[in-house]
């Protein structure tokens, strides 16, 4: 568990170490110009979107280590290939190779952590994989930019090749991890070929499932979304916010999240996922209550700065008490050997909030501001409702798996795991 984490701290610094300055690069150090930009960004996002699904079959036939190794792979081959290229044909195939490689670590990291973890250590498990993610695309841009130069095309492929050595580091250290024995669709032969053909449609069928991948389209959509297009435009535009505060608003929310990561677990295991789910809803509807402040009400322009880096402080909160929440139920919702597929089938919806998010609210904050607050105020309380929602089709162990195994000791049983969903 500890080489885990630690790939997912220094995968997470890869992204943080590049991903920022890859606008800058193709459209001024290497001259193609705002459009090719504009591509290479929707190219990480649609490799994502087409790679995630075959990675969730690969997971589960295969394991995830091995997944794990040739994505790890892939986005060394397309950091160091980016670094080198000169023309939009060739920035756009590496810049393809490398968000394909990042998009299949992350559900590969996440069943990792599902086999080697139990359901009574997975919540602190994921809180740590969360803080170490955070911890590293932090690190990771506040070293990348202070290697950049926009003068100098070399230091721009030097941070691709330091990129492309990371992953390859994590190839080796990877390498040497034993996981543990889980159920794969090989463990039973006279199934595979109906497990192959059926395992989106069994997924379809799972209820409680196919409502978390509704919420969780929602949460990253009025979240994730909306940090990097529409909250900074709101800011910039409405509430007249500099740059200089938008960057301290940003670092105001990776402060929480690692202020509060490890503060919140004890509330989170006490107290059921769905409920959680639904306080983090009405977290996020008094956040863009407090952005609305920002930038539709009469304060000082100190006042207004205040109230936005506020916002951006509370969903911080947010997403630390949803990351030991959210990650380890989809892990309880997938049947024995299944974590996979269904950990690739959540990250495949988070990526398609992550596309939409920024198109819808981009020029909405742009232009109306507040329709914009409002929609995504309605947008947090419905969180809350879809969270109750699903609460009513969870079973206990699902729910609650601390609780639940709470019950089952005081009625003196004496399993090391708690009852099977």
């Amino acid at each position: 568990m500890r080489r885990i984490h630690v790939g997912n701290a220094l995968s997470a610094f890869g992204l943080g170490f590049t991903v920022p300055y890859l606008y800058v690069y193709v459209a001024q150090v290497r001259g193609l110009g705002a459009m090719t930009a504009g591509l290479v960004l929707a190219v990480f996002a649609v490799a994502a979107l087409i790679v995630l699904p075959f990675a969730g079959r690969a997971i589960v036939r295969r394991g995830p280590l091995p997944v794990l190794l040739t994505a790890l792979a892939t986005a060394a081959l397309g950091a160091l290939s980016l670094g080198l290229a000169g023309g939009a044909v060739s920035v756009l195939a590496s810049a393809a190779a490398l968000g394909a490689g990042q998009a299949v670590m992350q559900p590969a990291l996440a069943t990792m952590i599902v086999d080697c973890s139990t359901s009574e250590t997975r919540s602190r498990a994921f809180a740590m994989q969360f803080f170490l993610q955070n911890l590293g695309l932090g690190v990771g841009g506040l070293i990348g930019g202070h290697l950049v130069d926009t003068t100098r095309v070399s230091s721009f492929t030097l941070l691709f090749a330091i990129e492309a050595a990371v992953f390859l580091l994590l190839v080796v250290l990877m390498s040497t991890v034993r996981m543990p024995h889980s159920p794969r669709i090989e463990d039973a032969p006279a199934q595979a070929g109906r497990s192959a053909r059926d395992s989106w449609r069994q997924l379809a069928r799972n209820r409680a499932m196919v409502q978390l991948c509704v919420l969780g389209f929602v949460l990253f959509f009025a979240c994730y979304g909306q940090f990097e297009s529409g909250l900074s435009a709101y800011g910039v535009e409405a509430a007249g916010i500099s740059t200089s505060a938008l960057g301290t608003a940003l670092a105001a929310n990776t402060l929480m999240i690692v202020v509060a990561q490890f503060a919140v677990l004890r509330f989170v295991e006490r107290r059921r996922r769905s409920r959680v789910i639904a306080a983090v809803g009405l977290i996020w509807a008094l956040a863009w209550t407090v952005a609305a402040y920002a930038g539709l009400g009469h304060g000082s322009r100190a006042m207004a700065t205040a109230a936005f880096v506020s916002t951006y402080a509370l969903f911080g909160l947010g997403e630390a008490l949803l990351s030991p929440t959210v990650a380890p139920l989809v892990a309880d919702l997938a049947p024995d050997g299944m974590a996979g597929q269904y950990n690739s089938a959540f990250a495949l919806v988070k990526q398609l909030a992550l596309a939409v998010g920024p198109a819808v609210g981009g020029p909405l904050a742009a232009s109306l501001p507040g329709p914009y607050v409002a929609t995504f105020l309605l947008f947090s309380l419905g969180i809350t409702v879809l969270a109750l929602r699903l609460g009513r089709g969870l079973t206990a162990v699902q729910d609650h798996p601390w609780g639940a195994r709470s019950r089952v000791v005081a009625r003196g049983g004496a399993a090391t795991e708690p009852v099977s969903a």
